[in-house]
């Protein structure tokens, strides 16, 4: 009966093995006519005069940057040849059969020489014909034609759980396949603001980088780019960039050997749910426009500081990163509408969309002069203690913050604070920030605009007493 009962065991076991078999997606197809158009990328960057004498890579070589994406610490090594210098690696895929192939940035950033192998095994020198650091998107070209070139998809249509597969050069492993699913998608990360990245669970290492990310019909959905991690092996978190956003960058880059965007010119945050409460919003969205830049298109469109950005040309703004990758698709001198939040209810504005200037340098915000102490009576609600801003602290407006308390120290708030407005209203002194308070009921939210030192202003809420 045991035997019995054992050989009944491992027939189910196996039954169940072979459904589990027949359900399994099967990648062979997808790898057979793919893995042609994948190459592998070789950056050198030649000594410099300033090389490391230690062998520590230095901040503006391209593989400082290479570890820093990958979440690996950055070692101490010895230099490559008897004066320095650096490799670095990477993936690639054909985007034309004329030779046009995309990469991230950070592979070959700083190179003065790039080689790009392909399947075949032969082997290249690249041209590097443009680089967009704000995408980490780069358009390299070898003198080669009839080659063979990726069918690119529409990640719009890619869906959370569906199958995706990387093939790339991880630690130089050439023609490497990797598969998982699509985690999540449009996630922003830190100083990536322009790229909404596709999210997965695909193993994804050094070497990697540049790579194709592939669907079940083999087109190719975006650029396997960074992954986090705290330890610098991979912990299954990956992003890709969109590859419709890498096509964008690299026919300007191709067409003009650099990346044009539209601006806006303003300094935006998260709209959260208390926010969106004290500026009577019906619902958490949007982006809240924290300052407007001088001169720029936002200012003579009419937009202000404490505006709720809700739709800007015709697609709407859900969060605050939406709204950077709107405004930088925007062709420069188009005139697009805007739907805004203003006290309490919608409305239109048209704005003509600039073209993105150098990042500008924050403004001196450094304190000084005397101030009178008004009374606090209605700031002690907040559990503030407030003076009069002179305009050097302030620039124009605002109370400083000279003591806090409760809530108000809970939140953040500190000494040499800044507040600039009181929900939606400017402030040009403790006297109207009382005025103000007096309206306001015992449990309501208050939004207030607060700037410290030479950090941009950010808007934080806190409930009265």
């Amino acid at each position: 009966m045991r035997q019995f009962i054992g050989i009944l065991v491992s027939v189910c076991c196996m039954g169940i093995t072979t459904v589990q078999a027949e359900n399994l997606p099967d990648f062979t197809g997808i790898v057979d006519h793919e893995a042609s158009t994948v190459v592998n990328i070789s950056a050198v960057t030649k000594p410099h005069a300033n090389a490391s004498p230690s062998g520590n890579i230095p901040e503006h070589d391209p593989m400082f940057d290479f570890f820093r994406r990958f979440g690996i610490p950055v070692p101490e090594m010895g230099p490559q040849g008897p004066e320095g210098g650096s490799n670095s690696m990477g993936s690639g895929f054909i985007i034309r059969p004329d030779g046009y192939i995309l990469t991230n940035g950070h592979v070959v950033q700083g190179a003065d020489e790039v080689t790009v192998k392909l399947l075949d095994k032969r082997e290249f020198k690249a041209r590097v014909v443009g680089l967009d650091a704000k995408t980490d998107v780069a358009l390299l070209k070898i003198d080669a034609t009839g080659l063979p070139t990726v069918k690119p998809g529409d990640p719009a249509k890619a869906r959370v759980g569906e199958w995706v597969v990387a093939i790339g050069s991880p630690f130089g492993f050439e023609s490497t396949v990797t598969k998982g699913i699509i985690s999540a998608k449009g996630r922003s990360l830190p100083q990536e603001t322009l790229v909404p990245f596709i999210q997965t669970d695909v193993p994804i290492n050094p070497g990697n980088s540049g790579g194709p990310l592939f669907d079940m019909q083999g087109e190719v959905i975006g650029i396997n780019s960074q992954i986090y991690s705290r330890t610098g092996g991979f912990m299954g978190l990956s992003f890709a960039i969109p590859i419709d956003v890498a096509l964008q960058v690299a026919d300007q880059l191709r067409l003009h050997g650099k990346v044009s965007r539209g601006w806006l010119g303003v300094v935006i945050q998260e709209v959260s749910k208390e926010l969106a409460e004290s500026f009577h919003l019906p619902k958490a969205e949007g982006a809240l426009v924290v300052s407007v830049q001088k001169g720029s298109p936002a200012e003579r469109a009419g937009i202000r500081s404490s505006d709720i950005i809700l739709q800007f040309d015709g697609k709407p703004v859900t969060t605050q990163a939406d709204l950077p990758r709107i405004v930088s698709g925007i062709k420069a001198g188009d005139k697009v509408s805007a739907t805004i939040w203003r006290k309490g209810e919608e409305q239109q504005l048209a704005v003509q969309v600039g073209d993105m200037p150098a990042e500008k340098i924050a403004n001196d915000a450094s304190s000084s002069g005397r101030t009178t102490i008004a009374p606090q009576s209605q700031a002690a609600r907040l559990g503030l203690a407030l003076s009069d801003a002179t305009p050097s602290q302030s620039g124009t407006s605002g109370v400083v913050v000279n003591a806090v308390q409760g809530e108000a120290e809970n939140i953040g708030l500190a000494p040499g604070d800044i507040i600039l407005s009181l929900n939606n209203n400017d402030l040009h002194s403790v006297q109207e920030f009382n005025h103000l308070m007096k309206q306001i009921k015992a449990g309501h939210t208050v939004a207030l605009l607060v700037k410290r030192g030479e950090d941009s202003p950010e808007f934080v809420t806190i409930s009265a007493r």
